[in-house]
């Protein structure tokens, strides 16, 4: 993987559930992280005194970040609704020259800020809320 821009990483919703995305309009930085649990399955026996680790086990989750401004209507209210409503929907999140990552995702914080001479912001969150599809780019 190549160096990329950071407006290319995209996240977008399926605002109607037809499985037709929209990017969530006006990101500035965005970031996605994935986590495994891992289970300790180390004994007596264990080789060495040495950690063993049981393959395949444990909670596997991903969180979705980003902030920016907001400009787009039609995400803005969906963004607002799913949150309110505690919705599940689909959500896709491009990452340039590596893939998309797609799944369900609940939006856990939205956050509004401004300053008396400044754009009004936002910060939103996603924790996935199943099982996530990988595909290569």
């Amino acid at each position: 993987m190549v160096v990329q821009n950071g407006k290319d990483v995209l996240v977008k919703v399926d605002l109607t559930g037809d499985g037709q995305f929209e990017t969530v309009a006006g990101l500035r930085a965005t970031r996605i992280s994935f986590n495994a649990e891992t289970v300790d399955v180390t004994s007596l026996e264990s080789a060495g005194g040495w950690r063993e680790l049981l393959a395949g086990a444990g909670v596997r989750s991903a969180q979705v970040s980003g902030a920016g401004v907001f400009r787009d209507a039609a995400t803005d209210e969906r963004a607002r609704q799913i949150f309110f409503d505690g919705e599940m929907p689909e959500f896709q999140v491009i990452i340039p020259d590596f893939g998309v990552v797609e799944g369900p995702f609940q939006i856990s914080a939205i956050e509004y800020a401004g300053s008396y001479n400044g754009e009004a912001t936002y910060e939103l969150t996603l924790a996935s809320a199943g099982a996530l599809a990988f595909t290569a780019l």
